[in-house]
């Protein structure tokens, strides 16, 4: 968080008065009533920046609320080409457009101002990108071998139970990392706060319950109901980043493809209980999804992989 607090007071102070303090109470909406994620919040405070130092070069001044106000489709747009001709993305330029309509659509809701020229902008193109699974073996792999890199044992207990975790019950890695010894499954269910502060129960596998077992019975830090499940080497909550790398070696090692990460084990989850016979909407329960088209992607993973099979064993292919 003290990356998105820099990045907030940077933003403020790009900005007048009467602007800074509606930001601020915006930051505030969005981190305790919306329960955004760490990650969106960094993100949608770099993109909201961006925007105010373009207003600020362009208009020659602090932006306040009624240049806010006025600013035209031409003047979006413009915003827009120099975050392209700086090489940004389109995902990139779609989610910054995205965050700026999140921040004037709150203004526009509390009654604070209204601009109509935002609805008329219009967001980049992005590719149909479909979820990267790791086939069966791939994943009985990474899970067999997640702790071989490492010196001390009970940090390959760690990564194999984590690792488990991931692939067993579909978890985000955030979701896993920030699990506390109080949340350990009980009566075969484990109780996961996902995007936007929702709640959901998922059935745990014995092999998983197995897997955090032996790596809790191993852990050298005491077991605290509210410490962290997950631990870095000096006892701290694990790191994402940390995590990240654990597998990046793991795939150089197992000469796995460039997809193996820690969210590919959850795509992996889906993916190979559709191929086993789930239907769409437990899918979604369990991954936590809240539309449905989300979870569908994964039947076009399905199709495709069908496909390449027929094409690697029918004798007319």
């Amino acid at each position: 968080m003290a990356e998105y607090n820099r990045i907030k007071v940077d933003v403020i102070a790009l900005c007048a008065a009467d602007l800074a303090e509606k930001l601020h109470e915006w930051n505030d909406y969005l981190n305790f009533e919306k329960h955004m994620s760490k990650h969106t919040l960094r993100a949608y405070s770099a993109d909201v920046g961006h925007f105010m130092k373009f207003l600020f070069d362009h208009l020659g001044k602090q932006p306040s609320l009624n240049d806010l106000s006025e600013i035209s489709i031409r003047d979006f747009r413009s915003w827009m080409s120099k975050k392209a001709m700086d090489g940004t993305s389109n995902a990139s330029r779609a989610r910054s457009l995205s965050g700026i309509k999140s921040l004037l659509s709150w203004l526009d809701k509390q009654g604070i101002m209204h601009n109509a020229a935002i609805n008329t902008v219009r967001s980049p193109k992005l590719p149909h990108k479909l979820p990267r699974p790791l086939h069966e073996e791939q994943a009985f792999d990474v899970i067999q071998h997640a702790g071989m890199m490492e010196k001390h044992d009970w940090v390959g207990m760690r990564n194999m139970a984590l690792f488990t975790l991931l692939y067993g019950c579909g978890l985000r890695i955030n979701e896993a990392l920030s699990l506390d010894i109080k949340d350990y499954p009980r009566d075969g269910f484990l109780r996961v706060i996902g995007k936007g502060n929702k709640e959901r129960q998922v059935p745990v596998l014995e092999l998983v319950e197995r897997a955090l077992e032996d790596y809790l019975a191993i852990c050298p830090y005491s077991n605290e109901p509210d410490r962290a499940i997950f631990l870095g080497a000096r006892g701290q909550r694990l790191n994402q980043g940390v995590a990240q790398r654990a597998m990046r070696q793991l795939r150089v090692t197992l000469g796995l493809p460039e997809n193996a990460t820690p969210h590919a084990l959850r795509h992996s989850f889906a993916t190979h209980l559709l191929q086993n016979g789930a239907n769409l909407r437990e899918i979604q329960e369990l991954l936590g999804h809240v539309s449905l088209s989300t979870t569908q992607r994964y039947t076009e993973v399905n199709a495709e992989e069908m496909m390449r099979i027929y094409k690697a064993a029918h004798p007319r292919a």
